[in-house]
């Protein structure tokens, strides 16, 4: 294989195989700085070589032992020649592997590891976002409503931490499961949305392999954690949330809302699948936190026939239940939308428009806004809001979808 079909083997291998080759390098060197670069130089290589060359028989093989070798010549040449070079030289041993301990999926022990409860919440998840989930600084950015060069120095700080107090790039034990949890369910859930609504102007509107990746660890996690409810309430709506996926984006790749998504193209397995489980954890009889709310939020979505069917005046109080919750902007944003179809557009704007310093930043906000004013008729405060929301969307299938709408506006 060479030519562009060279190149796009190398796209795909990068998707697949960046964080397990990230994650088999920091387990064996210790050290996230030269397992990240020297993976970076990896793919690099891959980039420059396989289109002339073509894709060896095992990418991934070929992948991880480039990797290794550059971490290797890294190593030397720090000086670092005792145990870390002792270490290295595991690469090529035929020894057994780290035994895998309560968590036996590589890329989820990863991410439990970057989640050790000496980095602050979200350095947490940031990093592991970057490290295991393949985003971008840009990216991981935009899910946290924050400036680019922020985000790229909460990173750079979270592994100077990790430096400093020494924390080790080991198999987490039963016991430190709960504690780090919550941010293990964070960085799912973030992955998730990236690949349903991925946020990057060069990339494809939905990234499956995202999405079914956070699919695949949210199972295995919940195979480990059966009894937590959040656990459960993550994968419920995650499945509710692949069940419309092949109805987000018309064939001219622009995005399709749920109001006018053909409900017929919806999974139905999942949806039955993501019911059950949200009804599971209702018969538990215990206080439902977030991702189990938003579970129920979906399944009241997916269980109308028709958007007329909506059982809005339960999805509003679904969102009254979560603001008590998650008090975040976003979440009061999401609120006023549901508002709007049951107290109508000119509540839901007041509701709106208080959000709008916290919120300035989001498109949504002004997504939001736009399509409120334009129901009240407001048609130049709605393009102007179109505007901004355009400016602020990186999602190639949201932004066609928002330039039709203003344009529709004459």
């Amino acid at each position: 294989m060479s030519g562009p079909d060279a190149g796009a083997a190398v796209t795909a291998a990068h998707r697949e195989q960046w964080a397990r080759v990230v994650a088999g390098l920091a387990r064996r060197f210790g050290d996230l700085d030269i397992a990240e670069e020297a993976a970076a130089e990896a793919f690099a290589i891959a980039v420059e070589r396989w289109p002339a060359d073509g894709v060896p028989p095992n990418p991934g093989a070929w992948l991880t032992t480039t990797a290794a070798r550059r971490a290797i010549d890294r190593i030397r040449r720090e000086g670092k020649r005792d145990d870390k070079h002792r270490e290295a030289r595991m690469v090529y041993a035929d020894s057994a592997p780290e035994p895998a301990g309560v968590i036996d999926d590589e890329r989820l022990r990863l991410i439990f590891t970057c989640c050790h409860p000496a980095l602050a919440p979200e350095s947490r998840v940031a990093l592991t976002l970057r490290m295991v989930g393949g985003l971008t600084v840009p990216e991981i950015a935009r899910a946290f409503l924050v400036r680019e060069s922020a985000m790229g120095q909460r990173i750079t700080r979270a592994k100077a931490k990790i430096h400093a107090a020494r924390i080790p790039y080991r198999v987490p034990d039963a016991e430190d499961l709960p504690a780090r949890v919550s941010g293990v369910l964070a960085v799912l859930f973030l992955v998730c949305n990236e690949g349903y609504l991925a946020t990057g102007p060069g990339t494809e509107p939905v990234r499956h392999e995202l999405t079914a990746e956070a699919i695949r660890l949210t199972r295995v996690l919940r195979e480990l954690l059966p009894d937590d409810g959040e656990v459960t309430g993550l994968l419920a709506l995650m499945l509710l949330t692949e069940a419309r996926r092949a109805a987000r984006v018309s064939a001219g790749g622009e995005l399709v809302t749920l109001a006018e998504q053909d409900r017929g193209a919806w999974d139905t397995a999942l949806i039955a699948e993501g019911h059950r489980l949200v009804r599971e954890r209702l018969a538990a009889g215990e206080a439902p936190g977030r991702y189990q709310i938003l579970a129920a939020v979906n399944a009241v979505h997916t269980s109308a026939r028709d958007i007329r069917d909506t059982d809005w005046s339960q999805v509003v109080a679904l969102y009254d239940q979560l603001v008590r919750v998650d008090p975040a902007p976003v979440t009061a944003l999401n609120r006023a939308v549901a508002v709007a179809e049951l107290d109508g557009p000119q509540v839901a704007l007041a509701e709106t428009d208080r959000l709008g310093e916290a919120l300035a930043g989001y498109h949504a906000y002004h997504a939001t806004r736009a399509e409120l004013l334009r129901r009240l008729g407001h048609g130049r405060a709605a393009r102007e809001a179109y505007d901004r929301a355009i400016e602020l969307a990186g999602n190639t299938a949201e932004t066609a979808y928002l330039t039709r709408r203003r344009d529709q506006l004459g």
